[in-house]
């Protein structure tokens, strides 16, 4: 699946417990999370994505400030 450009992927590792992994350039994030609904899942995921995606984008900002 893919969300703002950031392919992921989620899998059952068993009843109501789900492992997922995405990509950010060279970081590979991974985890597990608790959800009765493969759609909760896939959502928390996609907010982890939200939350790397501003991290970085702040992380860039402060570089270019730092720099100036």
């Amino acid at each position: 699946m893919i969300h703002k450009g950031v392919e992921f992927s989620i899998t059952q590792a068993a009843p109501g417990i789900w492992k997922w992994r995405f990509q950010i350039g060279d970081r590979i994030v991974t985890g597990k999370t608790e959800a009765k609904l493969n759609l909760l899942a896939i959502r928390r995921v996609q907010l982890r994505i939200d939350r790397e995606l501003k991290k970085l984008q702040q992380d860039e900002a402060r570089g270019r400030n730092g720099a100036g």
